[in-house]
């Protein structure tokens, strides 16, 4: 597999807009480029979906957070409440442990990450409060949804270290901070932060050829032809 060691620093703006760059791309295209890369097991499980559905388009780096099952008194997790200062703008807070059952985010934590400038959050677990967080259109992918708290039975303990999260096509996918996360109507997919930039180009690349294969469609070419003219895209 390729290497993603020595990923190149990028200022605020650039990584903003690499960010709006991706959200005008398909999660189709960037596995596609992926798989040619050698990165063949970055999408994660079909169990993500948006929360609510409408919510369907995230796009982000990777602000990772992590925890486990851990039984305490009730009144907050203050761990928790550490790891959500730190997030920061065109950042996905990406939520991975074993606390299944239980709700790792839920309205207020969406509500203090937007003011922080995040962007989103993905989590291999559960969601509430779907409704308000819609209302506030801050788009989340989660596992499940549940009504159960994490507050007295899972806690975070560690943050922007490497995660994993259950994978589609292999059991886990690692994200590391500062990875990209690109999320549709298809599912999840996790961009290595050495090669974003090579993966967004050519994504970008593969979009313009399928607008034109669309046009052109329309405009009464046939599927043979419009195979012989541009290829397998």
């Amino acid at each position: 597999m390729t290497t993603t060691d020595n990923a190149p620093a990028l200022t605020p703006a650039q990584k903003a807009d690499i960010r709006q760059r991706y959200l005008a791309v398909d999660t189709s295209n960037v596995a596609d480029v992926l798989d040619t890369l050698g990165f063949m097991d970055q999408s994660l499980s079909a169990d993500f979906a948006p929360y609510p559905a409408h919510n369907n388009r995230i796009a982000g780096w990777a602000y990772t957070i992590r925890g486990q099952k851990t039984p305490y008194p009730l009144g907050g997790d203050a761990e928790k409440m550490k790891a959500c200062h730190g997030v920061g703008p065109d950042e996905i807070t990406v939520w991975s442990g074993d606390g299944e059952g239980v709700c790792y985010f839920g309205e207020l934590i969406a509500l203090g990450m937007k003011e922080r400038g995040s962007v989103g959050a993905v989590i291999d677990g559960g969601i509430r409060d779907i409704r308000w967080i819609g209302e506030h259109g801050f788009p989340v992918f989660a596992r499940y949804r549940t009504p159960t708290q994490s507050i007295g039975r899972w806690k975070v303990n560690a943050w922007q270290i490497p995660v994993v999260m259950r994978g589609a096509t292999s059991r886990t996918v690692k994200v590391c901070p500062g990875d990209f996360l690109l999320g549709d109507e298809d599912g999840v997919i996790v961009i290595p932060a050495g090669v974003v930039e090579t993966v967004l180009v050519e994504a970008e690349r593969l979009t313009r050829t399928e607008v034109a294969i669309r046009a052109e469609l329309a405009s009464g070419l046939s599927l043979a032809d419009a195979l012989a003219k541009y290829g397998h895209v």
